[in-house]
């Protein structure tokens, strides 16, 4: 797997905590369909975000369920403590209105991640439910498409205006 990406952004003043959801069946990547997923596993993909986080000043918090409740449920906490969402709904990207609901209910900015090309595959892959509610979508970099979202949710945060209490 590709080496984090270390930019030459001035230190944060304070990191922003980000929720990161893998969805149904990613807790098999390094053996699933390789020639689709690719070689590297979830742990992996873990790991190099884990990096990437603290290179763009972003704290993680990183869960994987099957379960489309336990993943609206993550969502739905997700206001109290983090900042924004970069979520692999995988399969429940094109079925998922409870999740694309959750995203919506919360309000944070959420960024859809996808390992594959969706668009180039399956005719039922092509509609996401989630995408209407996220910030952006990147798709088909294999796990680098993770990194580029963590990039990607550090410069949208960075650039959010900030609330005094």
């Amino acid at each position: 797997m590709a080496r984090p990406r270390r930019t030459a952004a001035s230190p944060r003043a304070r990191s922003h905590r980000v929720l990161v959801l893998h969805g149904p069946n990613l807790q098999l990547l390094g053996s699933r369909e390789p020639d689709v997923y690719g070689h590297t596993t979830l742990e992996e993909i873990n790991l190099a975000m884990r990096e990437q986080a603290r290179a763009v000043g972003l704290e993680l918090d990183i869960h994987q369920s099957n379960h489309e409740g336990a993943l609206a449920d993550w969502i739905g906490r997700a206001r109290a403590r983090n900042a924004g969402i970069v979520v692999n709904a995988g399969a429940l990207t094109h079925t998922s209105l409870v999740l694309r609901d959750a995203i919506a209910a919360v309000g944070l900015p959420t960024i859809e991640v996808h390992l594959s090309n969706t668009s180039a595959r399956e005719s039922f892959r092509r509609r996401s439910y989630v995408a209407e509610v996220c910030v952006g979508r990147i798709e088909g970099f294999g796990p680098r498409s993770y990194l580029l979202a963590l990039e990607a949710m550090a410069g949208l945060l960075d650039n959010a205006p900030r609330h005094e209490s």
